[in-house]
């Protein structure tokens, strides 16, 4: 049998009225799932006319993201401070202490994350220019090195805004580990867009994790956004997520953000599971998921790579969320995961606040770690 859903405004329990027949108000009972419901039959339209929309909303971020690089800076303050000895190295630099200079650079980027192709790469590309008379002083190399790394991430990766079509609703999944910080950052995305004028449904799929749901419901209080979960344990994640997808597109919402259950990329069974969320959503609406965003833990550093390449063999990640950078002094893990794999970074988790997940911006990026 199908598993019970409910979906409900924050504060909102499981009604236990007798079921209603359909009408304007009431409740709906529909292939087993029962949810609350409060439209009138003209909410039934679903827009295609949306793409105005989702440009002014990607528009708006961004103009939001310009306005909170103070928080971007602050929050990558320890790989600031890891590659502030740059500034050390370079103030008395001369041309007779290049290979010392370069060699002590490689091992600073390295300890910053930024992996050994990378580091490599960036200093010899610097010691030919050196040695080539392009580059003439200490000051130069730093613009060369903060230069390098932005071209490397606009040209791996340039597509960093939300890509959310033109159907209504665009569904944006949200996968990842245990323990990356998943669950929240579907909150605070869901607290930007909704502030930037999204009407916002979350569906409450990771139902392996006992208390995932409430704490999605907690968002839902938080954010003043609307909410689908399971009502009995062990329900399939795809049945929550079709049936939140439903209801966005008969109700008109903007966005649907769907949570998944947290896996190791390394177990088979769990993997699978979010193909199946996949293709039930994409039934539902055409084009859907427009977006798969993978939440990796940014205190890992290099460690998230190998997750990083199995959900994306296995799904098709449109996007990255890198979290708890604030508490990382790794921050170059940025760099190395756009380079090895080409997928995007959308937003970058700088804080606790709810307001600390920040669109990602390269060239922003590179400022905050090279000031």
């Amino acid at each position: 049998m199908a598993s019970l859903l409910s979906s409900r405004l924050p504060h909102q329990r499981p009604s236990n009225k007798p079921v209603l027949p359909p009408s304007s108000s009431g409740s709906i009972l529909l292939h087993n799932f029962t949810y609350k419901t409060r439209f009138d039959q003209s909410r039934f339209k679903c827009s295609a006319g949306g793409t105005g929309f989702f440009t002014k909303l990607g528009r708006l971020l961004k103009e939001k993201a310009k306005s909170d690089v103070e928080k971007l800076f602050s929050g990558f303050s320890k790989t600031r401070d890891n590659l502030a000895v740059i500034d050390e190295l370079l103030l008395y630099w001369n041309l007779s202490d290049t290979d010392r200079v370069l060699d002590e650079l490689e091992e600073v980027l390295l300890v910053s994350d930024f992996g050994p192709k990378i580091t490599i790469k960036i200093v010899e590309s610097l010691r030919e220019d050196i040695y080539g008379g392009k580059i003439k002083s200490g000051s130069e190399i730093k613009s060369a090195l903060k230069k390098s790394i932005l071209d490397l991430l606009t040209s791996k990766a340039p597509k960093t805004e939300l890509r959310l079509g033109f159907r209504k609703p665009a569904v944006i999944m949200i996968v990842g580990v245990n323990g990356g910080g998943k669950t929240t950052s579907l909150g605070k995305l869901a607290n930007r867009l909704k502030k930037e004028g999204a009407k916002i449904l979350l569906a409450a799929g990771d139902t392996f994790r006992a208390a995932a749901s409430d704490q999605l419901e907690i968002w839902a209080e938080r954010t003043g956004c609307e909410i689908v979960v399971a009502e009995k344990e062990k329900a399939k994640a795809s049945s929550v997520l079709s049936q939140a997808v439903k209801r966005g597109k008969e109700e008109g919402f903007d966005i649907v953000l769907c949570d998944t259950s947290g896996r190791l990329h390394t177990n088979y069974s769990l993997m699978e599971e979010l193909v199946a969320c996949k293709k039930v959503v994409s039934k539902i609406v055409t084009g859907a998921p427009n977006e798969i965003l993978l939440v990796l833990d940014g205190t890992t550093g290099l460690n998230m790579l190998p997750q990083a390449r199995e959900f994306n063999d296995v799904v098709g990640v449109t996007g990255l969320i890198l979290t708890k950078l604030d508490g990382s002094a790794r921050g170059g893990c940025v760099v190395s995961v756009v380079d090895e794999l080409g997928i995007p970074v959308k937003f970058v988790g700088v804080g606790e606040g709810v307001d600390d997940l920040q669109p990602f911006n390269a060239e922003e990026f590179v400022n905050a770690i090279f000031p």
